[in-house]
């Protein structure tokens, strides 16, 4: 057997999801035919590429080896047929959008710094289903999108993707004088007497894999607020709420940001464009700006950074 490219994408969907099962679903196949394919690669390469973790699989160092390897691969393919329809990149402004992440600060100047000569403008959106709706629409040139492990958003042509981070853990944001807060993490189960704000995106699925989190913890939450990222600070600081938030930000005044243990909630970070605005080398160059950018924030909060630097799987593409 010879490798192609549909076993490249398995290899990579199995690495960002986390799991055969969900790589399976997302590529369309059944979980033993996929496994049955991964079992192939794996003789045809000489070693296991994942092992099982409490979280569902984790690479080999083999497999970060062929995964970083793959991803490169698909990216100069993917490069490659967008060559034939890519437009030279237009002048004036870059209208750009985003998920609301901590490195949103970063954004602007990262994205200036690598695409010289373009005004970038700035979305910030919980929603990456808005966001998507507005790049088909043509209200965006671009967009990085927050996307929960288990669902997807729908980019329809000219609009196609590309993976920033692969898989990140969700955080929990409580009170500082909560009873857990002194924890290094936070099993979920322990959280069930609580109350919670909906996480933001709920329309993206955000919400739907709380619920089903909680349940297969034991419990449902009880969820009372619905408030924007910034104006539920005050309700997680007073006790009265705890929320998921991205692992990223630094705690508020008056709160802890701390994992949850077994990595109950999982996401990736997709980097979005029209074909038609946006050139295959201008593209890389939106890429590297956002990479960089996210990697301004990394170490804005400790227990991420400890998880980051221990999973150079999931680093962009250099």
């Amino acid at each position: 057997m010879d490798l192609d490219t549909r076993h490249l994408r398995m290899i990579c969907a199995i690495a960002e999801t986390g799991s055969v099962t969900r790589a399976a679903a997302r590529m369309g196949l059944s979980q033993p035919a996929i496994t049955n394919q991964l079992h192939r690669v794996e003789s045809l390469v000489g070693g296991s590429l994942f092992v099982r973790s409490r979280s569902g699989v984790e690479p080999t160092p083999l497999g970060r080896q062929v995964i970083a390897r793959a991803r490169i691969v698909l990216s100069e393919m993917d490069a490659l047929f967008g060559d034939m329809r890519a437009p030279a990149d237009p002048t004036g402004i870059l209208r750009l959008g985003c998920v609301h992440l901590a490195c949103v600060a970063s954004i602007v100047n990262r994205v200036g710094e690598a695409l010289p000569g373009r005004e970038i403008s700035l979305r910030i959106e919980p929603s990456a289903t808005l966001l998507a709706e507005g790049l088909t629409h043509g209200h965006l040139d671009a967009a990085l999108l927050g996307v929960i492990e288990g669902f997807d958003v729908t980019l329809t042509a000219p609009v196609v993707s590309r993976t920033l981070v692969p898989r990140y853990p969700i955080f929990i944001a409580m009170s500082a004088a909560h009873r857990l807060a002194g924890r290094e993490e936070i099993d979920l189960a322990d959280l069930r007497e609580e109350a919670w704000i909906s996480p933001p995106g709920a329309d993206d699925g955000s919400l739907a894999a709380l619920r089903a989190s909680c349940r297969t913890a034991g419990f449902e939450p009880r969820v009372l607020y619905d408030a924007p990222s910034g104006a539920a600070r005050p309700l997680v600081a007073d006790g009265h709420g705890v929320r998921l938030v991205d692992p990223t930000w630094p705690p508020a005044q008056g709160t802890v940001v701390r994992p949850l243990a077994g990595e109950p909630q999982v996401a990736r970070l997709v980097m979005a464009w029209r074909r038609d605005r946006l050139s295959t080398e201008g593209a890389a160059d939106l890429y590297r700006g956002l990479a960089t950018a996210f990697a301004d924030h990394v170490d804005g909060n400790p227990a991420f950074s400890r998880w980051w630097h221990t999973h150079p799987e999931v680093h962009p593409l250099p």
